[in-house]
């Protein structure tokens, strides 16, 4: 029997957990208070399982098993991105339905999180004693940018290795570096549109954008006629304030907005049909021009791809028009054999050409680790002693905490192919079998870690 297999045990009493845990809106910058609060809830188990503990930041606490040795970590965040919409199942709760486990958080993060602080009480349970010191990190501001764990890394070392199940299955070696940017004009001088709103999260397609505009009778039938002709959807309400235009897309991941319908680049597609840029701003004009329903960079001039992590992709994540207000964010994946300073150049010089603001919000750097070192043959050898299969070893676009870990970790499941998890879609789910699966390799991989030499 693999030592893996000893977390079978906590099946239904992490269940219970996992519930209580998606039960609390933690949204980092939105709901501070139940980002705390599901912090505290993961100290508390660590206190009944008799672990130890500390809360190192606001924003990041660590549950620790043995002392010596090796530092060796597993990092995960309990805070979550906004629910969206078109959600079939309430998205702050757990449904368990045809096999699947449905909520906001159970595939990122909050499923494996609570996964990791059981794996350290099965190790405590069954007595283990470990050559290494085995610490499961949590953070809750993961997805506004990762200021939990450099918070976290100016009070506490890195790890020597370590692991962050917050991405796929086999083993990811390289993440894409990511730039957020934001663009902006001093004034909103749209003769026509007063305002336009799409998104919440910089790293997610937005699902839904709305425009209002002070149209005639004649713009608005030729709007009608064109979004007839196009690719979006979009409802049309008469208000008293004017036009108001909804444009309806599908959410999906920033690092894979091939994969989502972009309501807000679709609605500008559509009224920039119509309206030259005296009508609707700059800002929306700069973004038909510069981006549209692109997500590959190249009328930005940034089309590009390396062997090692495949394509850069650019996503329109929010855009606010109001009043004087006129920005828009962006989130740029670009691949780990290029320098971030050439994107963020060539994308200032477009905006700055077409008399934009423009401001470096955030900036990780890419994360590019040997296929052959230690950490990563203890993960394989993990994962096969649960599967019967060797990991493929894989770049991605996406961003975890193994950013943060000074080239001494790799991100590690916890989804499996052919898992539809729906990641900051609606409907957010997990196979239950596999999230029971990833529990197996990820205790497999924690206990291995524990007792290495």
């Amino acid at each position: 029997m693999l030592f893996g297999d000893k977390i079978l045990q906590y099946k239904d009493e992490l269940l219970k957990d996992l519930a209580y845990l998606l039960n609390i809106e933690s949204i980092d910058g939105e709901k501070n208070d139940e980002c705390e609060r599901a912090l505290a809830f993961i100290l508390k188990r660590a206190q009944d399982f008799g672990l130890d503990y500390q809360l190192v930041t606001d924003k990041s606490v660590h549950v620790q098993l043995g002392e010596g040795g090796k530092l060796c970590g597993v990092l995960a965040h309990v805070d979550v991105v906004p629910a969206g919409n078109n959600w079939s199942v309430i998205p702050f709760a757990l449904t368990e339905r045809d096999g699947r486990l449905y909520g906001r958080g159970i595939a990122d993060d909050k499923g494996a999180a609570l996964i990791n602080l059981y794996c350290l009480r099965a190790l405590k349970e069954n007595g283990v004693t470990g050559r290494n010191t085995l610490r499961a990190i949590f953070g809750a501001a993961e997805e506004t940018g990762m200021s939990d764990m450099e918070g976290y890394f100016e009070k506490m070392p890195l790890p020597d290795m370590a692991f962050t199940p917050d991405s796929d299955y086999g083993i990811c070696f390289a993440e894409k570096g990511i730039l957020h940017l934001k663009v902006s004009t001093p004034t909103n001088e749209a003769k026509v549109l007063s305002q336009f709103h799409a998104g919440k999260a910089v790293n997610a397609v937005p699902d839904l954008a709305y425009v209002m505009l002070d149209s005639s009778g004649y713009d608005e039938q030729k709007l009608m006629r064109l979004a007839d002709a196009g690719e979006g959807n979009f409802e049309f309400n008469y208000t008293i304030d004017g036009l108001m235009i909804i444009s309806r897309g599908t959410a999906a991941h920033a690092c894979e907005p091939h994969k989502g319908k972009n309501a807000a680049t679709l609605l500008i597609d559509l009224i920039t049909s119509a309206y030259d840029v005296h009508d609707i701003g700059a800002l929306c004009s700069f973004i038909d021009y510069a981006v549209n329903c692109e997500t590959n960079g190249r009328s930005l001039g940034l089309k590009m791809s390396d062997s090692v992590s495949g394509e850069l992709t650019v996503n329109l994540g929010i855009i606010h028009i109001e009043g004087n207000t006129a920005e828009a964010y962006f989130d740029i994946r670009y691949p780990v054999t290029v320098k971030g300073d050439y994107i963020i150049r060539q994308f200032k010089a477009v905006a700055e050409y077409n008399g934009l603001n423009f401001e470096t919000v955030s900036h990780e750097p890419p994360l590019y680790l040997e296929k052959d070192s230690p950490l990563i043959r203890e993960l394989s050898a993990a994962y096969e002693s649960v599967t019967g299969e060797a990991p493929t070893l894989y770049a991605t676009g996406g961003g975890t905490y193994a950013r943060k870990l000074g080239g001494n970790g790799v991100a590690f499941g916890p989804h499996f192919e052919g898992d539809p998890i729906n990641m900051h879609n609606a409907d957010e789910s997990m196979d239950k079998e596999n999230f029971f699966k990833h529990a197996q390799i990820c205790l497999e991989a924690m206990y291995r870690l524990f007792v290495a030499e």
